[in-house]
């Protein structure tokens, strides 16, 4: 016996679907499993329904699960206005005020000048 997977069109996108329909019909090309659609949702990015021991989802929920994974795109690592700005933010810079620094790495600079100061005393 095949299984018959609905087209995307005859779908609600709040339509619960087993995870290996949902996988079917939002990844036609066979890329998804429902496998990796439980290890989506063991890293918190796609919520699924447990129902009767059966795991469910919708193709909202797994629009969402793609906006979570997206990645963002690089900048080139060096123009010639932004290597200005990269050497003005670069943590190595003495010129760059605290305020710049994360809370963590500030309190990292603040505990290694405080070091030095003590091994500086007589």
């Amino acid at each position: 016996m095949t299984k018959l997977v609905p087209s995307k069109e005859s779908l609600g996108l709040d339509s619960p679907l087993r995870l290996s329909v949902a996988a079917a019909v939002a990844f036609p090309d066979g890329s998804m499993t429902p496998s990796g659609l439980r290890k989506e949702a063991a890293r918190g990015r796609l919520v699924i329904e447990r129902i009767a021991g059966k795991d469910y989802t919708t193709l909202a929920n797994i629009n969402l699960m793609r906006e979570l994974c997206r990645l963002e795109a690089k900048e080139p690592d060096c123009t010639s206005v932004k290597c200005d700005t990269k050497m003005e933010n670069s943590p190595t810079n003495p010129r760059r005020s605290e305020a710049m620094l994360s809370p963590k790495d500030a309190l990292r600079a603040r505990l290694k000048q405080n070091r030095l100061r003590e091994q500086s005393k007589p």
